[in-house]
C-alpha cells in the first residue's frame, strides 16, 4: 500500500490547506511536460492519486483508517487508540 503523505511529503496529521500547498509542488515538479525522466508519469499519478485520497474527508478517514488497521503506526497506540474510542461511544 502506497503512503499517500509519504508521496506528498507531508505529516499524517496535516490540513488541507497544507496538502493542497504540497500537491502543487510535487505535481509541478513531476508533470511528464516539465520532467523529462522516464519515470514522471508514474511520479505524477501517485501525486495525483494521494491528493485525490487526502483532499477528500470520506476517503481520508477510510484510508487512515486502513492505515492504522494496516500497522504501519505504532501497534500499541493504535489499539489503545481503538479501546478509546470503543469505550467513549459505549459509555455515552
Amino acid at each position: 500500500m502506497q503512503d499517500h503523505y509519504a508521496a506528498l511529503g507531508v505529516a499524517a496529521d496535516a490540513p488541507l490547506a497544507e496538502i493542497k500547498v504540497a500537491f502543487r509542488r510535487k505535481a509541478a515538479q513531476f508533470h511528464p511536460d516539465r520532467n523529462p525522466s522516464p519515470d514522471a508519469a508514474r511520479q505524477f499519478r501517485e501525486v495525483q492519486e494521494a491528493y485525490d485520497v487526502l483532499a477528500d474527508d470520506t476517503a481520508r478517514q477510510a484510508y487512515d483508517d486502513n492505515r492504522r488497521r494496516g500497522l504501519l503506526d505504532d501497534p500499541l497506540a493504535t489499539a489503545g487508540e481503538i479501546w478509546n474510542r470503543y469505550l467513549d461511544e459505549a459509555l455515552a
